[in-house]
C-alpha cells in the first residue's frame, strides 16, 4: 500500500516542523508565497527540498540548476546519511544560534548551513573520484556563500557555522561532531607536505570570529579558540585558548562549549 504525504511527513519531524513554518510564513506574507511553495511546500521530503534549494543556489551559465539537483538527487540516493547530517547541522543552527527562531530559516536563508551542505556534496564526490565535479561545487560555494571548504575536508554532523562569511577550511582539516565556529574562522595548513597538514578539530568544539588555527594539530574535544586567536599548537580538551600566539587561559566553561555558544573569557581566564 503507498503511503501517503501526512504518514511520509510524521516518520520525519523535522521535515514536517519544516513545512509548518513554511504554511504559516505563506499565509502571514503572501508576496513570499511562491518562493515558499518552490522552496518547501512543493516537495514531499525534505532531502528534495534539499536538493533544490542548493541546486537553485549553485547553478550557473556553466551548469543548470537541473544538472545540479539531479546530482543533488543521486548523492542523496547512494548516500542517505548525508541527509542525516543534514538534518543534524539544521537542528545544531536552530539550537544554538539566537537568530534562528524556526526551523525553515536555514533551509531557505541561512548561508552557512547552505555552504556546509553544499560541501557535503562535493567530498562524497571528491571520495567518489569525480574530482572536477567536486571543484565546481566547492568554487560555486566559495563564489555564492563565501565560505571556502577544500572537497577533500572532513567534516561531521551538528555543524553549526553562524554568519559563515569568509570561512576557510583546508584539505586536509578534519572536524569532528557538533562543533560550532563563526566567520572568518580559518582552519589552515602549514608548508607544502600533501599528507595531513591541516588540523583536526575534535567533537564539541566552540570556535571564536576571526580565529586562525594552523597546521597539523589537534584542538581536543569540547575545547573554546577565542575570537581573532592564533592557534598554532594542540590544545587539551576542554581548555580555552585565547591571544596571538594561542596559550591556555582557563577552563572552557562547560562541557559542551559549542552548544552553550559562550564566547566571554571568565574571572578564572
Amino acid at each position: 500500500m503507498a503511503i501517503s504525504r501526512s504518514q511520509l511527513h510524521s516518520i520525519d519531524p523535522v521535515w514536517d516542523e519544516i513545512r509548518g513554518d513554511a504554511e504559516r510564513a505563506v499565509r502571514k506574507t503572501p508576496a513570499m508565497g511562491a518562493m515558499f511553495h518552490a522552496g518547501v511546500l512543493q516537495h514531499d521530503t525534505f532531502n528534495d527540498a534539499l536538493a533544490y534549494r542548493l541546486a537553485l543556489k549553485l547553478a550557473s551559465n556553466e551548469m543548470s540548476a537541473q544538472n545540479v539537483r539531479e546530482i543533488a538527487d543521486d548523492i542523496y540516493g547512494r548516500a542517505p546519511r548525508l541527509a542525516l547530517d543534514a538534518r543534524a547541522d539544521l537542528v545544531a543552527t536552530f539550537e544554538r544560534d539566537p537568530a534562528c527562531h524556526r526551523m525553515m530559516q536555514p533551509l531557505m536563508f541561512f548561508k552557512g548551513f547552505q555552504a556546509v551542505q553544499s560541501h557535503r556534496l562535493a567530498h562524497f564526490l571528491w571520495r567518489d573520484g569525480q574530482a572536477d565535479l567536486a571543484y565546481f561545487i566547492q568554487m560555486r560555494a566559495s563564489e555564492v556563500f563565501g565560505v571556502d571548504i577544500h572537497p577533500g575536508a572532513k567534516i561531521g554532523k551538528g555543524l553549526m557555522i553562524d554568519h559563515a562569511h569568509s570561512v576557510v577550511v583546508g584539505e586536509t582539516a578534519i572536524v569532528g561532531d557538533n562543533v560550532s565556529m563563526l566567520h572568518s574562522v580559518t582552519l589552515g595548513g602549514t608548508g607544502k607536505d600533501e599528507e595531513k597538514r591541516h588540523p583536526t578539530i575534535e567533537n564539541g568544539v566552540l570556535i571564536g570570529a576571526g580565529a586562525k588555527v594552523l597546521g597539523n594539530i589537534t584542538v581536543g574535544h569540547c575545547s573554546r579558540v577565542a575570537a581573532g586567536s592564533v592557534v598554532l599548537h594542540d590544545v587539551p580538551a576542554m581548555k580555552t585558548v585565547a591571544g596571538v600566539p594561542a596559550k591556555i587561559v582557563g577552563e572552557a566553561g562547560c562541557s559542551q562549549p559549542s552548544i552553550l555558544m559562550d564566547h566571554m573569557l571568565g574571572p578564572m581566564d
